[in-house]
């Protein structure tokens, strides 16, 4: 997982660099697709911010191995935005300030 952020089978994998960097020890993700922008935002459950700006959908934030590699299954996103679920390395941003990852779908 060399780009930190990869898509497969409808899940998004976060190599355990990136997870440690943006959740700390949260254990859920708000999510959600920004139509318009062609975006999927990802931020950890304690950004109060983010549920102010989005309607965003709570997802566990699932350990992947002992590395600390974690996933999120966002198959239901995938589907509702028919956004194009074919394995492949993600192409994001991550914004320090706001904590956010903004993913270009």
């Amino acid at each position: 997982m060399s780009s930190g952020l990869s898509l497969r089978s409808s899940h998004v994998y976060l190599s355990a660099e990136l997870a440690k960097k943006v959740f700390q020890q949260v254990h859920y993700a708000y999510v959600t697709y920004v139509k318009d922008k062609g975006h999927l935002l990802i931020t950890p459950v304690s950004s109060q911010w983010f549920v102010k700006m989005y309607e965003p959908t709570q997802f566990l934030l699932k350990d992947r191995n002992l590395r600390g590699d974690k996933t999120l299954a966002l198959r239901e996103i995938f589907i509702d935005n028919e956004l194009d679920s074919t394995d492949r390395d993600l192409d994001y941003e991550w914004i320090e300030k706001t904590n956010l990852i903004k993913v270009a779908m």
